[in-house]
């Protein structure tokens, strides 16, 4: 089984995706997947309001 057990393989996946798809895009997806966690949250604290009213 493959792992990433070392720091030096996780640098080398992180410089693959950089060249694959810029550091411009990485960037977009970082700030779109943050945004939808905290739509996320923000949906589940909302639903446990209205259970409790």
């Amino acid at each position: 089984m493959m792992g990433f057990r070392s720091f030096g393989s996780l640098l080398i996946l992180l410089l693959i995706f950089v060249m694959l798809f810029g550091t411009q895009r990485l960037r977009e997806v970082g700030n779109d997947l943050a945004v939808a966690i905290r739509n996320f949250r923000k949906g589940l604290q909302d639903d446990e309001e209205g259970k409790k009213s």
